[in-house]
């Protein structure tokens, strides 16, 4: 989908040449200045009853005289912030993308666009128009339309332009995360996520490595290999290399968990909602997300992905309750359970990490579900010794309306991961899972400056929704922008 900015015509929003005009309403009354056919037909529905001033309402009018467009919708956005600007215009495209409607022009009525408001546009629209076909050639067209336009005044045209721009490419980041994770297991595979990997290589420039078991083998990645020798999938350990910046300059990593499908192995999971555990590559989605929205904006930064890929089976090989591993930083640990796998991969790839004295190093991954319990769908868990690094990351989740909460990381959490027979085990009790599973990774994070976001209640839907969200991608986007230079 194309987003441009359109100047507003000498005749105002009447004169606008566009298939359908959405007319943003802000605040509790009818906007001042909105020209006398919209006006009229505005007034005459309050006054009725058929519309609001109230965020949510809307109000569709057909071939209103003395309006060049042929479809008119009024839509109130009440305090018409970025966020409540979303939520209506999810509601707005979802009525107009049913229609025959190819071409959309979008006024926000007697107020000039933000930056912010005009990314919010474009999440908007990006979002309700997606659909998922890869497997489903029956599912229903995403609809006509095709180009978008931000009617704005000729002065603030250069500086919308540059945010749709902007935001067009965090959409499209977002969307190869929801295509990604949204595929089943049997299609995304460790291989699958590489060959992700190397065609954004090839069609951004990206330097990209991906490591066989030999060579994790070579590199002494026991976790990791402990997780994946139960399937029949070979895993994958995949590095994307954008360089933005000069080569002095120390880059931003980002770690996804990249399990492709999580059985929980020997402790098997239940049956009911398993196959949602496709799910379980969110990070290395948002990864690839996040590499393909700073690479297409072209930012001056040094990014790297690092991915590490596997299945996580159970079968006559895989590891075992008991058994005891040794990780890439020589630390060992004790599997007591199986299903704590994804930080079980994460911390060879933080320890690998190290090589590149990173500026910061963030993983993301779908972690535990006692994170979901604690924050439920909305935020994203946020760990981090850092206060700095810990305050630029929730700004960018603000920025990007993909909002995180900070957790706490206090030593007295450490004491549950204590073994009689390694270094640590790799689950504490139940209390507090989200909390001991970060302070499990913090241990391989000595050298760096990290952070982990723990998305296991934001990267995916449930139920009639089902499906994956691309969380978090806007806020990686924002929070890698913002340490361009």
């Amino acid at each position: 989908m194309d987003f441009k900015t359109q100047v507003a015509a000498a005749a105002g929003l009447p004169g606008v040449a566009t298939d359908a005009l959405l007319v943003l309403v802000a605040g509790e009354t009818p906007p001042e200045g909105l020209e006398a056919p919209l006006a009229t037909v505005l007034a005459g529905a309050i006054s009725s009853g058929d519309f609001a001033c109230k965020a949510g309402q809307t109000l569709y009018a057909h071939h209103v005289p003395g309006v060049k467009a042929e479809r008119v919708l009024f839509a109130a956005v009440g305090d018409a912030s970025p966020k409540a600007l979303r939520k209506t215009l999810g509601l707005a495209v979802a009525y107009l993308k049913t229609g025959g409607a190819k071409s959309l022009a979008v006024a926000l009525a007697g107020a000039s666009w933000t930056a912010a408001q005009a990314e919010a546009l474009v999440a908007a629209i990006s979002e309700n128009s997606y659909v998922y076909r890869e497997t489903k050639p029956s599912a229903p067209p995403a609809g006509k339309l095709a180009v978008v336009s931000l009617v704005c005044a000729k002065a603030d045209a250069a500086m919308l332009g540059a945010a749709l721009q902007r935001a067009k490419a965090i959409a499209e980041g977002t969307a190869l995360a929801r295509e990604c994770a949204n595929r089943p297991g049997n299609h995304c595979t460790p291989t699958f996520l590489a060959q992700q990997a190397q065609k954004l290589g090839k069609e951004h420039g990206l330097k990209v490595e991906v490591l066989d078991r030999k060579a994790c083998e070579k590199l002494g990645m026991g976790s990791f290999l402990a997780v994946a020798q139960g399937s029949d999938e070979p895993l994958k350990f995949i590095v994307a290399r954008y360089e933005g910046a000069a080569k002095t300059a120390a880059p931003v990593v980002l770690v996804g968990k990249g399990i492709t499908f999580d059985t929980g192995g020997i402790s098997i999971k239940p049956a009911a909602e398993m196959d949602e555990m496709k799910f379980d590559m969110g990070g290395a989605a948002s990864v690839l997300g996040t590499l393909k929205a700073v690479a297409a904006m072209k930012a001056k930064v040094n990014l790297i992905g690092i991915i590490p890929a596997c299945e996580n089976m159970p079968s006559g090989r895989a590891v075992k309750p008991g058994d005891v591993v040794k990780s890439m930083s020589g630390q060992t640990i004790e599997v007591l359970n199986t299903d704590a796998e994804g930080r079980l991969i994460l911390c060879d790839a933080l320890t690998y990490a190290e090589r590149f004295k990173p500026a910061v190093v963030v993983d993301i991954a779908t972690l535990t579900g006692a994170c979901v319990i604690a924050l439920g769908h909305h935020r994203t868990g946020l760990f981090s010794p850092d206060d700095a690094l810990a305050a630029e990351l929730l700004a960018a989740g603000d920025a990007a309306l993909d909002p995180a909460w900070r957790m706490p990381l206090d030593e007295e959490y450490d004491e549950a991961l204590k073994s009689n027979f390694a270094d640590m085990g790799n689950v504490g009790g139940r209390a507090g899972g989200s909390i001991t599973a970060a302070k499990f990774l913090q241990r391989f994070t000595g050298k760096l400056r990290w952070a982990h976001l723990d998305i296991a209640g934001t990267a995916w839907k449930s139920g009639v929704a089902k499906g994956a969200t691309g969380r978090p991608v806007p806020l990686l986007v924002h929070f890698v922008l913002s340490r361009a230079r």
